[in-house]
């Protein structure tokens, strides 16, 4: 199984081990943990823009005085 060495500062280290010790993981399976739980959210949000852009003309449609927030000036809020 493939395996990474990372290295850290002494600072990064003390960090990493309480935030393992905080969640009762081993280093380790912390780090690890930790890529695999970002990989997911990445999968997610593509997932959920991919979702949104499907239905934006619906919305659009549906609600035709709401103004994108890319859309909006300085200070302006949605009808």
């Amino acid at each position: 199984m493939p395996s990474l060495n990372v290295p850290f500062t002494d600072e990064e280290m003390e960090g990493v081990r309480a935030a393992a010790a905080a969640e009762g993981k081993s280093l380790k399976q912390y780090l690890h943990d930790l890529g695999v739980r970002e990989m997911h959210r990445k999968r997610f949000v593509a997932g959920a823009a991919s979702w949104a852009d499907r239905l934006r003309e619906e919305f659009d449609e549906a609600f035709p005085d709401e103004i994108p927030p890319s859309e909006r000036d300085r200070g302006a809020t949605a009808a």
